[in-house]
């Protein structure tokens, strides 16, 4: 018969793929920098005049973990339970007190959401990346990518989000919202966010998406014929975007190759885009309105850039 060990005391371990992300985001992420970017809209003292409220600091790890993994109010509350990695990562010893219930994590989200703190974070990361010498430069990649949203009308309204609305990709029809985004082109980091309904076409959001100082600014087909825009909103900027190649059934062949080598800057949009749906797996929204789904979005860009440039900052 196998002989069982008490828990704490086991002879093998392995620093898993989970607990060394954390690890190594727990280093670079500036809690300090982020915790005053929120400080002002925290509550000092409980609402209801009992406890004091949780740090704000490991409010900010549990709202992350949600993001990094996914996770909703109930099903954060539980990993915090099952993982020993997520606990360590937030400082919950299970010995002296218990993870925050799911509706503290609410609360916290909403109160987030109804600041609009998503842009201060967002800029509070940008900054934090600028003073260790990764920074915005004078190239943008605009560009859009499709979040779904949950078609199902068995809800308590029983109708869709009515914020969100449906287009055709390719052969195919998909619901929900555009995230529309501004990513530097040298160092992939994204400083400008929107989202709109999924019917909004991605040039409607172009002058939103320049940080005004731009030399050039790239983007696919659907943003050509913008140039006047572009230069009214980043005077000094040149269009870089791809332009149409074929007419009546011919191809420009220097137009073809023109737009393939704006293609090799432009791509870079993709690897931002892979971050957030197939890494973090924002492929789907998970609240109802377009309010919260920007702040959700906002976040995740901030994230996104830490883990973008994460082994340039642990080698500092």
């Amino acid at each position: 018969m196998k002989q069982t060990t008490l828990t704490g005391f086991e002879r093998y371990g392995k620093t898993t793929r989970r607990a060394q992300f954390l690890a190594d985001m727990d280093k670079i992420i500036p809690w300090t920098e982020l915790a005053a970017a929120v400080q002002t809209a925290y509550p000092k003292v409980s609402e209801s005049g009992g406890r004091p409220p949780i740090p704000l600091e490991r409010m900010l790890r549990i709202y992350f973990l949600q993001l990094w993994f996914n996770l909703s109010d109930p099903a954060v509350e539980e990993a915090l339970y099952d993982s020993v990695a997520m606990r360590s990562f937030v400082g919950i010893d299970l010995g002296v007190e218990g993870a925050p219930d799911e509706t503290t994590v609410c609360k916290f989200r909403h109160l987030l959401e109804r600041n609009k703190l998503g842009k201060v974070l967002l800029s509070a990361v940008n900054e934090h990346l600028r003073r260790s010498g990764i920074k915005v430069a004078k190239g943008t990649i605009v560009d859009a990518t499709i979040i779904g949203a949950p078609s199902s009308t068995k809800n308590q309204d029983g109708k869709r989000d009515p914020e969100m609305h449906q287009t055709a990709k390719g052969q195919q029809w998909y619901f929900g919202m555009k995230a529309h985004v501004g990513v530097d082109s040298n160092s992939k980091l994204i400083h400008t966010v929107l989202v709109s309904a999924a019917n909004v076409h991605d040039r409607e959001a172009l002058p939103h998406l320049l940080h005004g100082k731009e030399t050039r600014v790239w983007g696919d087909q659907g943003y050509q014929g913008q140039g006047a825009l572009i230069r009214q909103r980043a005077p000094n900027a040149k269009d870089f975007t791809n332009k149409r190649y074929r007419y009546h059934g011919k191809i420009n062949e220097i137009e073809k190759a023109k737009n393939r080598n704006k293609s090799r800057v432009r791509a870079k949009v993709e690897h931002v885009f892979g971050v957030i749906k197939n890494i973090f797996g924002f492929r789907k929204t998970r609240y109802r309105g377009l309010a919260k789904n920007l702040h959700r979005m906002q976040v995740t860009a901030a994230l996104t850039n830490l883990y973008m440039v994460r082994r340039r900052l642990l080698r500092t």
